[in-house]
């Protein structure tokens, strides 16, 4: 099961309590990332998560290998002493027949110095399955595509 931009599969629109759900799921979800706790932002993708990022890294194949990362990248920020922010926006949502859900949307990276001006760092075009496990949605396979790389 992988994330792609145009499925193949038949999506259905998802109910308006599935499309809440899916941006409270990405306001925490961002906001771990941001807040540079690694580790809980890993536990929101499955065991056998597949991460992608082809014009930056090879992909990761666990949630194991997206914490390892996660936390060099959290070190890397926080050494940086800048603040970092992603703003998610322009959420497609659609409803699988096997229960997951396929999200497409833009996220913005911005940077902020201490006493400085935010700036855009990338945008990207990402691509999410989204399955449900103990009644909570988790990551599945992610699919990043950095604008102009």
């Amino acid at each position: 099961m992988t994330a792609q931009p145009q499925s193949e599969v038949r999506l259905a629109t998802p109910t308006t309590e599935e499309y809440i759900e899916v941006q409270q799921f990405y306001a925490r979800h961002m906001g771990l990332l941001d807040d540079g706790l690694a580790e809980q932002w890993a536990q929101t993708f499955t065991e056998d998560a597949r991460f992608e990022e082809p014009s930056r890294m090879e992909p990761l194949h666990s949630r194991h290998e997206i914490q390892v990362s996660a936390r060099a990248r959290a070190d890397r920020v926080a050494a940086s002493g800048e603040q970092y922010r992603h703003w998610v926006g322009m959420l497609d949502v659609g409803a699988r027949p096997d229960g997951a859900l396929q999200v497409r949307y833009y996220a913005l990276v911005l940077a902020t110095p201490r006493d400085g001006k935010p700036r855009i760092v990338s945008s990207v075009d990402c691509c999410d399955l989204l399955v449900r496990e103990n009644g909570r949605l988790l990551v599945r396979h992610r699919l990043l595509r950095v604008d102009g790389a």
